[in-house]
């Protein structure tokens, strides 16, 4: 395998450790270093599968810092794999930014194939599948509602991230634009242990959640207009 002057983008379980490929694993041991959101996190998943590669934190908050070095490393030579918490890199976490660095550096970016959350809560919603936009999260404030009232005639099927402590807003605001009988799925902590999966008019998932207030990682899949 190839390993100089490359970025890997490596998706990695969003849930259950047995959910990443073979290739993901030989790709981790093989790199020089690997860039980590949350190295706490990341150094859990590279344990459990005995990986020993040194780990770097490229996150958030120092990315915009950092960004300009690690293109640097690996034009010089080095071989990096780029992870984050849950599923795959630069979708709605860090990595567009070194994405676009290494090209227009003209370092090798390789992505690899792997998990991530918006696809499987697209498949057990039912909505069909063979067109969508994901919009992943929402504009905390300004622009949400302008964003949401612009998809209130998409016909195509919409997938959000959310929040448990915004998910009731989001569907009260989610009622109040797209209607209270529009069908919904939400999908909850996927892969792990107490994975959870909502369906009913906006109306009746927001009375669930209201009873029992929701806790982990969520998926929102609305059916799009006229479907």
């Amino acid at each position: 395998m190839e390993q100089q002057g490359i970025l890997y983008i490596v998706p990695t379980p969003i849930g259950n450790l047995a959910d990443i490929t073979l290739r993901a694993l030989e790709v981790l041991k093989s790199v020089d270093l690997i860039l980590a959101e949350d190295t706490r996190t990341s150094g859990k998943l590279l344990k459990h599968y005995n990986i020993e590669t040194p780990l770097r934190p490229y996150h958030m908050h120092n990315e915009h810092k950092v960004v300009h070095q690690i293109c640097s490393d690996l034009a010089s030579g080095t071989a990096m794999a780029l992870i984050s918490d849950a599923g795959t890199p630069s979708i709605s976490d860090p990595g567009f930014l070194l994405v676009r660095e290494c090209l227009q550096q003209g370092v090798a970016v390789n992505c690899l194939p792997g998990a991530t959350a918006l696809i499987p809560a697209l498949v057990n919603s039912g909505f069909p599948s063979d067109r969508f936009i994901f919009e992943g999260f929402l504009p905390p404030k300004k622009g949400r509602q302008s964003r949401m009232e612009a998809l209130a005639s998409e016909q195509r099927t919409l997938i959000f991230y959310e929040s448990p402590h915004k998910l009731l807003k989001t569907l009260d605001q989610f009622i109040s634009v797209f209607g209270p009988d529009r069908e919904v799925v939400v999908s909850r902590e996927l892969t792990k242990l107490y994975e959870e999966t909502v369906r009913g008019s906006l109306e009746e998932v927001a009375a669930h959640f209201r009873d029992a207030p929701p806790k982990g990682e969520l998926v929102i899949v609305l059916k799009g207009s006229g479907k």
